[in-house]
């Protein structure tokens, strides 16, 4: 058995955007899998501890049942549907939701208010579409299934700076007017914390350091170790090979 997590204890706040922090291994995704009930599908499990939402223990609970209370998860890397088409991909929950017509027509006209691009691409093939589109598109879907509380994992991977913005100040949007809390796990720390309300940094599986994310982008250990930048300004590449990580919080 290969321990991943080890004593990670976090709070997601009603109607906040936290962010879970840290370098690829750190056990990011891990920990989304494991509220989300995923990880049975790796063979994994929570063998210590609980995870509650909204007062409710759900680590007992299959995904189905989580996505029933609220909870949805967006998938690294996107996960669209690439034979169907946008809209297609966007109506997917309609199979697990039971819902009028009308009304997921209602919800679909909402989604395409605050993604404008998905409706004019709602024809085409969610495979021939940018991979900020299919960002939001995944994101869409799940905001199909009304949840209270999105999982998203790695948002801005493989998109260009510009496009990770947009996405970021779309979920700044959604949290804001329709009340969604959002847990992102993201490695783009200077990002993440310019619209994250509080976050976690992971290490090795472990829980270093938590606060908001004004306190966590002006501490000076995450300012070196993530977003590159010491008292002597930005290090290069040849300094940062060199340099020996002195990680306060792990003495």
């Amino acid at each position: 058995m290969i321990l991943v997590l080890k004593g990670v204890s976090l709070e997601v706040p009603r109607g906040q955007i936290v962010a879970l922090l840290g370098s690829n291994g750190a056990g990011k995704t891990t920990t989304l899998k494991a509220i989300s009930n995923l990880l049975s599908s790796e063979r994994g499990a929570v063998t210590k501890g609980t995870i509650e939402f909204d007062g409710v223990r759900v680590d007992n609970r299959t995904p189905r049942d989580l996505v029933r209370l609220g909870v949805v998860q967006v998938m690294e890397g996107r996960r669209c549907f690439g034979h169907l088409t946008v809209e297609e991909n966007l109506l997917t929950p309609a199979f697990a939701r039971h819902a009028r017509r009308s009304e997921f027509l209602r919800d679909l006209q909402k989604i395409y208010e605050h993604f404008p691009q998905l409706k004019a691409r709602r024809r085409i093939q969610a495979g021939y579409i940018s991979g900020g589109e299919q960002q939001m598109t995944a994101i869409g879907r799940a905001l199909m299934a009304r949840p209270r509380m999105v999982l998203l994992d790695e948002p801005s991977m493989g998109l260009a700076p510009l496009v990770v913005e947009e996405i970021f100040s779309i979920v700044r949007t959604l949290n804001e007017k329709e009340n969604v809390t959002f847990l992102l796990a993201e490695q783009n720390t200077a990002v993440a914390l310019r619209y994250a309300d509080y976050g976690y940094i992971l290490e090795n599986g472990r829980v270093v350091m938590d606060g908001t994310g004004e306190s966590l982008a002006g501490n000076e250990d995450v300012k070196e170790f993530y977003l590159g930048i010491s008292r002597g300004g930005r290090r290069s590449f040849r300094d940062a090979k060199h340099y020996r990580r002195r990680k306060r919080w792990l003495a």
